[in-house]
C-alpha cells in the first residue's frame, strides 16, 4: 500500500507540479487553503507538505489545529526562513522547513528521510526488549533468545498489560477487567491460572522471573 502525502498550497501550479512528481510513488491528497487542509488531515496522511503563507488560515494555524490529531511529519513550505519564523513553526508542531523555490529532488529526499524516520519510530515502539525476551505488540509474538514462545490470546493480553506497565502492581480484579472486560462472565480467579501458564511457558526458556507476585496486592512485571 502506498504511503499518503497531503500537499497544501494556495498556488495551484505548485500543487499540480508536486502532485505530478510524487504521484508515481505516493497516494496524493491536495488542499488549496487552510480550511480544506484541516478537513483532508482527517484522512490521516503519512506526511504533510504545508505552505505557510496562505490567505485566511495560514499554515501555522493549520499546524496548530491538527497537531493534536495527527502524528505524521509536517514539512513547512515557505518563501523565506528567519530564525524567529523557524521557532514559531517548530512551536506550532512542524518538523522541517523547505524554502521556495525548492528543487524537487531535494524535496523528495527530505520527504523520504522523514518517512523512514517515522517508520523506524513506529517499529521501535511496537517491540519491547526485556533482556533476552522480546515482545512484539503489533504482531503479538514473544521470543526468548530468538526462539518463539506461543501464548493464547488471553495469555498474551495479560503479558501485554503487565509488560507495558513494568513495575506497576495489578490486582486480579483489575487484570480481569482489563483483559476480559467489565462484562466478563467468569471470575477473577481465572487470572491466577493464566498467570501460572504464562510463568510455566517463560520458565521453559529462561530462568528470569518476569512476573512477580506481590503478596496481598497482585502481580508486577519485572523487566
Amino acid at each position: 500500500m502506498k504511503q499518503k502525502l497531503l500537499i497544501v498550497d494556495d498556488e495551484q501550479g505548485i500543487v499540480d507540479t508536486m502532485k505530478s512528481y510524487f504521484s508515481a510513488e505516493y497516494e496524493i491528497l491536495t488542499a488549496c487553503n487552510g480550511q480544506e487542509a484541516v478537513r483532508k488531515a482527517q484522512e490521516q496522511p503519512d506526511l504533510i507538505l504545508l505552505d505557510i503563507n496562505m490567505p485566511g488560515m495560514d499554515g501555522l494555524s493549520v499546524c496548530r489545529s491538527i497537531r493534536g490529531h495527527v502524528r505524521c511529519p509536517i514539512l513547512f513550505l515557505t518563501a523565506r526562513v528567519e530564525s524567529a519564523d523557524q521557532i514559531l513553526g517548530f512551536q506550532a508542531g512542524g518538523d522541517d522547513y523547505i524554502v521556495k523555490p525548492f528543487d524537487l529532488e531535494e524535496l523528495n529526499a527530505r520527504v523520504a528521510a522523514h518517512l523512514r524516520r517515522e517508520q523506524r519510530r513506529q517499529n521501535s515502539s511496537a517491540v519491547k526488549f526485556f533482556g533476552t525476551l522480546a515482545i512484539d505488540y503489533t504482531a503479538r509474538t514473544v521470543t526468548i533468545n530468538g526462539e518463539s514462545v506461543a501464548f493464547s490470546r488471553r495469555e498474551f493480553d495479560i503479558l501485554e498489560l503487565l509488560s507495558l506497565h513494568a513495575g506497576q502492581v495489578f490486582d486480579r480484579e483489575r487484570i480481569y477487567e482489563s483483559v476480559w472486560g467489565m462484562d466478563g462472565e467468569g471470575s477473577s480467579d481465572v487470572v491466577m491460572e493464566h498467570i501460572r501458564k504464562i510463568r510455566a511457558k517463560l520458565a521453559a526458556h529462561t530462568f528470569t522471573g518476569y512476573i512477580e507476585t506481590v503478596w496481598g496486592c497482585g502481580y508486577r512485571w519485572n523487566g
